[in-house]
């Protein structure tokens, strides 16, 4: 496979995301690697890794290839993202 084979930087990719939950219990570390390739990859990404994990020695993580195959049911450890600072009440922003 070449370096720049786009299924080989996915896996790359998602494999870095399973490494950064690795240290969370295995049901909390699946829900947030699914919450995050959710919230930040195209349907069209994750289909195509999804379809390229169908091959033998892909190379994926195995909380990865859990979290892309299912819809957890733990809660991700990482807490949801604001869009607004006034749901966080006086002074939960700095911007201003």
């Amino acid at each position: 496979m070449s370096a720049v084979d786009p299924n080989e930087k996915l896996v790359r990719m998602a494999n870095q995301i399973a490494a950064f939950f690795r240290s969370y219990p295995p049901d909390e570390a699946v829900a947030g690697i699914h919450k995050h390739v959710t919230a930040f990859w195209t349907p069209r990404m994750r289909d195509q890794l999804v379809a390229y994990c169908g091959e033998a020695d892909h190379g994926l993580d195995p909380l990865a290839l859990t979290a892309l195959k299912i819809t957890p049911k733990a809660k991700s450890p990482i807490r949801d993202a604001v869009t607004d600072p006034h749901a966080q009440g006086l002074g939960a922003s700095d911007a201003g």
